[in-house]
């Protein structure tokens, strides 16, 4: 069956040059955005619960953007005054060019991972008799716990935003040709808001082998999926599902 629409289940993305979007006038489909999931953030009050003191932390470990955001949210909240001994380890040049939106970079002692949390390693262990807090979501990686520990160092883990399942209602009679996901949360979103949801002639694209896993454990038929073989984005295994589907059109 040929393909028309597609509901990529992420923000719309803000650069004009996006592949979504050279995707969609290439071969004249229709692509909208949704976002399934959102991040909200924890009030101090429940930080407190946590039995957290950002007095007692003299290193932030920073796995994302949300992290950063929320890290700086909440110190605002306590009326924390963030010192400028802080040391800042982020597992990415991405996270750590991001933290320049709320320090003056080169007055700060910031530690930059390759990519993988685990890639943080010889840098915690060089500052090892540093105090960690990991501000994280409620959904953290399960590598991050174990690499700490496995440095034996001193760190506490902090819930500091949620993932939560966005209200899909005003799309109850809304069909999209391909659906396409990027997380197992994702996955539970959809069922979540669409309970009785059916296929039928609706393609499932997905992302990541967890979220492959996720739909097919509810009952879900997977026609694309990324990463693959010569097609490592979402966008150039949607691009070859359409040039095959659409054949002839």
């Amino acid at each position: 069956m040929k393909v028309k629409t597609i509901l990529v289940s992420q923000p719309e993305p803000k650069v004009e040059n996006s592949p979504y979007f050279e995707l969609q006038q290439k071969h004249k489909i229709k692509i909208d955005f949704r976002p399934f999931i959102h991040i909200e953030g924890v009030s101090a009050k429940e930080i407190r619960l946590q039995k957290i003191d950002l007095n007692n932390f003299s290193a932030i470990i920073l796995t994302s953007r949300n992290a950063v955001d929320h890290f700086f949210r909440v110190a605002e909240e306590m009326r924390f005054k963030v010192p400028e001994g802080l040391k800042y380890f982020c597992q990415s040049e991405a996270v750590a060019f991001y933290l320049q939106k709320y320090v003056v970079y080169r007055k700060r002692k910031i530690y930059v991972g390759a990519k993988d949390f685990a890639d943080l390693s010889p840098l915690i262990k060089k500052y090892k008799d540093e105090k960690f807090l990991l501000p994280a979501s409620d959904q953290l990686n399960a590598e991050a716990p174990i690499v700490l520990d496995n440095l034996k160092v001193d760190w506490k883990q902090a819930t500091f935003y949620k993932t939560v399942m966005s209200d899909l209602s005003d799309l109850a009679d809304v069909y999209y040709d391909v659906l396409a996901f990027f997380s197992p949360t994702g996955i539970k979103s959809l069922f979540k808001n669409f309970p009785d949801f059916q296929q039928n002639n609706t393609r499932i694209a997905v992302f990541g082998s967890t979220t492959q896993k996720e739909a097919l454990d509810h009952g879900l038929r997977v026609d694309i999926m990324a990463p693959a073989p010569g097609t490592p984005s979402m966008t150039m295994a949607l691009e070859k599902y359409v040039i095959e589907a659409n054949k002839g059109k």
